[in-house]
C-alpha cells in the first residue's frame, strides 16, 4: 500500500464535496464566521513552545521563527521573571514543512518544576508553559472520554461529562430515528435486517465503520497491554475514567473498547445466512446529513453495506487482541472474542477478495480497500499471539508481509495500512517465534523508528513525517509514527526513542509553524471548531464546541474542502490548516486520530514517574 494514502486516510468527505446539496445546509456555501477561522497565524508568538508544557527529564525545546543568520541569545524565565537558565540557539536554516527560517533553542538541561515559564529570544516572548511531572494526566483522561462521548446507542450522561455534552440515545429507533437495532442492508445485499447498535459514531457524521473501529479499538486496548507490561496499568484501570460502567472490576479502558468490541461482533454475518462469519463493512445513513445534526435527531433511514474482507480481518485481529487482553476480567467475553475471530478468520480466508470499493461513499464515507494482505497478516498476528496455534503461526511467517521492509512507512499505520500492527504485536506480546524472526520483528521496529529520529532531526520542528507527508490526517501520522518510536523505546531502554515521542507531542500542542494546540482544550491557541454534527458550535450558538481532548486532523496540503480552498491557498504544507466547522479536510475529528493520541497520552503521564523507562522489554 501507498506511503501516503491521500483518498484512504480519511475518504468520507471527497465524494460529499459535490453534494452541495445537503453539505450547503451546513453553511459550506458562505465564508466561515470571524469566530471560526484560525487567528493563530497572527496572534502566536515567533517563539514556538508546547503550550502545555514539558516533563522535568524530558526533552525540552522550543523553534525561533527568525530571519538572523547567527545564533540567538535566548533566556528562560520563571513566572517571578527570573532567569534561570539561558543558552544560543542552533541554526536549523529554513524548514521545509513551513517554508520559515528557524533556529531552535535547547533547555533540557533545565528540570525546575513550575508554571509560567517564558522562553525569550530575538526580542520575543514564547506562551507561558509549565514544567511538571503530571503534565499529561489531564490529556490521557481527555483523550480518552472522546470515546464515551462518541457512542451510539447510548445516553451521553452529564455526570460525566457536563450538562452542554449530555445528549439522549443516538440511533435506537426513537423517532425521529429510524434506529440501528434493526437495520435492512443495501439492496441486493441481503433479505434481512440485524441489529447492529452501540459502537463509536466514526468522526463527524454518525456513520460506524468496521475498519476504522478495528484500528482505534486495538490502540486502546494496546495501550493497555503496553501499560501492563509497563506497570502502570493502574492509571487505566476500574474507576480512572469517565465511563458509566466505572466500578465494575474491569480496567476502564477496557470498557471503552467494550463498547466499539460488542458492535464490531455484531457486524458479523450470522450462522446460516451467506457469508457467515464475514463481516459488513460499515453502517450509516442512505444520504448525507447536514451541519448541525444532533445524533437523536437524525431521521434518515440506515444501511447495512455489503461484508468486505478487509473488515471481516479487522474483525478478527481485534476480537483476538481481546481474547487475551480481557481473559482475567471476563472469561465468558473473552471467550466470545475468541470464537468470533476463528470465526471471522476462517470466512476471510473462504473470501480472500470481497472488496469494499471506493465509489460507495452515499451517506458515509468509503473506507475502501482492495489490498488485504497486510490485514492478513496483522489478523493471523493476533490469534497467534492470544492462541500460539502452529496455524495462525504459519499464517504469519508465510505472509510476505513479515518480512517487507515497507510495514512501517514515513507516512504511518493507518485504517488501510495495518502490516505495522501486526509487527507491534508480534514484537511485544511473549509468543513462540523463533528466535531469528523474533529479532527481525524488533528490528524492523527500531528500524523505522530511527527512520523517525532522522527525520525529525533535519527539521526546525522536529515532527516525524517529512514535508510531503501532511496530507489528510496529518496529525494521526504523527501519533502513529510517535507509536512505533514508543515500542522501540520499550524494546531497547534507549532514550532517544523517548525524546522522539515526547517532540512529537511538542508539536501537536503548538510547537509548529501556526503556533497553533491542535488539542482543544490545550493550550493557548487551540482547535476549537472541529467538523463535527452535534459539536457545532460555530453554526448553532446553543451546541457545544468540541470537548477537551479532542484531536484535530491538521495540515492538509491538498486543501480538499471549499473552505481550505478559499482561505489557504498558497499555504506551505505545515500551514496547510484552519480552524473552520466547515474545514473538513484539514480540520474534522475521527476515533482513529484521537486513539493514538489517548495511547500517547498515557504513555507520556506514566513516563515521567518510571524515570524516563530506561528498562528494556526482554
Amino acid at each position: 500500500m501507498s506511503a501516503f494514502p491521500l483518498p484512504r486516510s480519511r475518504p468520507k468527505h471527497l465524494a460529499a464535496a459535490l453534494l452541495a446539496g445537503t453539505l450547503l445546509v451546513g453553511g459550506l456555501a458562505t465564508a466561515p464566521s470571524a469566530a471560526g477561522l484560525s487567528t493563530a497565524a497572527t496572534a502566536t508568538t515567533a517563539v514556538r513552545v508546547n503550550q502545555v508544557g514539558y516533563l522535568p527529564d524530558g526533552p525540552k525545546r522550543a523553534t525561533v521563527v527568525t530571519s538572523a543568520a547567527q545564533p540567538l541569545t535566548w533566556q528562560l524565565r520563571a513566572a517571578s521573571g527570573k532567569v534561570v537558565a539561558s543558552g544560543s540557539t542552533v541554526g536549523r536554516g529554513t524548514d521545509a514543512a513551513s517554508g520559515q527560517p528557524t533556529q531552535v533553542a535547547d533547555f533540557s538541561s533545565y528540570g525546575r518544576t513550575g508554571s509560567g515559564y517564558v522562553l525569550i529570544a530575538d526580542g520575543t516572548a514564547s506562551d507561558p508553559f509549565d514544567i511538571r511531572a503530571d503534565l499529561y494526566d489531564g490529556l490521557r483522561s481527555d483523550a480518552l472520554a472522546f470515546f464515551y462521548h462518541q457512542r451510539s446507542g447510548i445516553p451521553i450522561e452529564a455526570s460525566l461529562v457536563g450538562s452542554a455534552y449530555a445528549r439522549p440515545a443516538g440511533h435506537l429507533g426513537v423517532a425521529p430515528n429510524q434506529g440501528d437495532t434493526n437495520v435492512p442492508c443495501q439492496s441486493g445485499v441481503c433479505d434481512y435486517k440485524q441489529d447492529v447498535r452501540g459502537g463509536w459514531y466514526d468522526a463527524g457524521d454518525h456513520g460506524k465503520y468496521v475498519v476504522n473501529g478495528g484500528i482505534s479499538t486495538w490502540l486502546l486496548v494496546n495501550s493497555f497491554e503496553r501499560a501492563k507490561r509497563a506497570g502502570t496499568a493502574s492509571a487505566l484501570g476500574d474507576s480512572t475514567l469517565r465511563v458509566p460502567e466505572r466500578g465494575n472490576g474491569v480496567p476502564d479502558v477496557l470498557d471503552e473498547a467494550r463498547w466499539e468490541l460488542d458492535f464490531l461482533m455484531r457486524m458479523q454475518v450470522p450462522d446460516g445466512r451467506p457469508y457467515a462469519g464475514m463481516a459488513f463493512h460499515k453502517v450509516h445513513d442512505a444520504a448525507w446529513t447536514g451541519l448541525p445534526t444532533r445524533p437523536e435527531q437524525d431521521a434518515q433511514p440506515r444501511e447495512l453495506h455489503p461484508p468486505s474482507t478487509a473488515a471481516t480481518l479487522n474483525l478478527a485481529a481485534t476480537a483476538a487482541q481481546c481474547a487475551r487482553v480481557f481473559r482475567p476480567y471476563d472469561t465468558a467475553f473473552a471467550n466470545r472474542c475468541l470464537t468470533a475471530a476463528r470465526k471471522a478468520w476462517t470466512a476471510a480466508r473462504a473470501n480472500p477478495a470481497m472488496y469494499a470499493p471506493d465509489s460507495d461513499s452515499t451517506g458515509g464515507g468509503a473506507y475502501g480497500d482492495t489490498q488485504v494482505g497486510d490485514e492478513f497478516y496483522w489478523a493471523s498476528a493476533e490469534l497467534y499471539a492470544t492462541t500460539g496455534e502452529r496455524a495462525y503461526r504459519d499464517a504469519v511467517t508465510s505472509s510476505p508481509w513479515h518480512t517487507a521492509a515497507n510495514a512501517f512507512t514515513p507516512g504511518g499505520f493507518s485504517w488501510a495500512d495495518t502490516a505495522a500492527l501486526g509487527r507491534l504485536t508480534l514484537a511485544t506480546v511473549r509468543g513462540g517465534l523463533p528466535a531469528s524472526d523474533l529479532r527481525r520483528v524488533r528490528a524492523s521496529v527500531t528500524a523505522a523508528a530511527d527512520g523517525y529520529l532522522s527525520t525529525m532531526a533535519g527539521q526546525g520542528y522536529a515532527v516525524p513525517i517529512p514535508a510531503t507527508g501532511y496530507v489528510w490526517g496529518s496529525n494521526s501520522a504523527v501519533t502513529d509514527n510517535a507509536i512505533v518510536m514508543a515500542t522501540a523505546q520499550e524494546l531497547t531502554g534507549d532514550p532517544r526513542y523517548r525524546a522522539g515521542v515526547l517532540e512529537s507531542m511538542d508539536y501537536l500542542l503548538g510547537r509548529n509553524a501556526l503556533g497553533q494546540s491542535y488539542v482543544t482544550g490545550y493550550g493557548e491557541r487551540y482547535s476549537d471548531n472541529q467538523h463535527h454534527r452535534f459539536w457545532a458550535h460555530q453554526y448553532d450558538a446553543s451546541l457545544p464546541h468540541p470537548p477537551a481532548g479532542s484531536l484535530a486532523g491538521g495540515p492538509n496540503s491538498g486543501l480538499q474542502d471549499p473552505v481550505a480552498q478559499e482561505h489557504l491557498p498558497g499555504c506551505a504544507p505545515q500551514a496547510c490548516y484552519i480552524d473552520d466547522i466547515g474545514s473538513y479536510s484539514t480540520n474534522e475529528v475521527a476515533i482513529n486520530w484521537n486513539a493514538p493520541l489517548a495511547w500517547l497520552a498515557a504513555y507520556a503521564a506514566e513516563d515521567d514517574r518510571a524515570g524516563g523507562r530506561s528498562e528494556r522489554l526482554s
